[in-house]
């Protein structure tokens, strides 16, 4: 799902009331924005369940994750050498290349280990995560990204070179200077979804560095790595991992 932009915090009890209600009303399903859509009682796609294998959550029916580890690949899509933007630079793309790294980094967390206590029918995630492959994309849907221009994006990559791999994350990550029109740092700070590819199912997520509006994206100004446009990336990484591995296709 999409992060909620960060100034809604301060609605704390509202949301607390919209989350209880979104638990137990049962016609609404996710659509990796952020929020939900209202669907018909009788939806084929919507059959809740006690998950078997998990912690009592409340299961849909779709499938998550299992790789131990998921992979994920990285589309830094702009100017990631010197943008307009500190952040716009090679230390932020050095940061978040370790925190996905395979030593000292988020995969096997006990952050991520939290994916472990939901899974599917044939089991449940394995709270491992690994970077396997970067590439870069200088503006070749431009400045103005919609969400087609995004799928493009990774689809793209994956006909150039990058593995076409069902067991991975696929982040289109934008510089300072990119929009993404259909609400980036309006509506939501990152988003996840998923297309089938000659019957791959490819998930990704887009990513805007938060530098672009800190107001909305960034938790904080003051970073203890100098660099609060790449903590603010990390951040919103972590949460669209966590969502794609337990709900990679909008349905679990």
């Amino acid at each position: 799902m999409r992060q909620l932009i960060l100034v809604l915090a301060v609605f704390t009890g509202v949301a607390a009331s919209f989350a209880q209600t979104t638990r137990t009303a049962t016609h609404l399903v996710p659509t990796g924005k952020g929020w939900a859509v209202s669907v018909p009682m009788d939806h084929a796609e919507f059959a809740p369940d006690i998950v078997k294998t998990g912690n009592g959550i409340l299961y849909h029916g779709g499938p998550v994750m299992h790789g131990s580890p998921v992979h994920a690949y990285f589309i830094w899509y702009g100017n990631w050498t010197n943008g307009p933007k500190t952040s716009d630079h090679e230390d932020t793309v050095n940061l978040i290349h370790t925190l996905f790294g395979p030593t000292h980094g988020m995969g096997g967390s006990s952050y991520f280990k939290i994916t472990t206590t939901y899974g599917d029918a044939t089991g449940n995630a394995s709270g491992n995560l690994d970077e396997l492959a970067s590439v870069t994309n200088s503006y070749s849907r431009g400045k103005q990204l919609t969400d087609a221009d995004v799928q493009v994006v990774v689809l793209h990559a994956i006909s150039s070179g990058l593995p076409k791999d069902g067991n991975a994350i696929y982040f289109v990550l934008t510089s300072s200077d990119v929009a993404e029109t259909s609400g980036f740092c309006t509506r939501y700070c990152g988003w996840h979804n998923h297309v089938n590819l000659e019957g791959t199912d490819i998930k990704y997520a887009f990513v805007g560095n938060p530098d672009r509006c800190p107001s909305a994206c960034e938790a904080q100004s003051q970073s203890p790595n100098g660099d609060s446009g790449a903590d603010g990336m990390v951040s919103i990484m972590s949460h669209e991992a966590v969502e794609t591995v337990i709900d990679p296709d909008l349905n679990a």
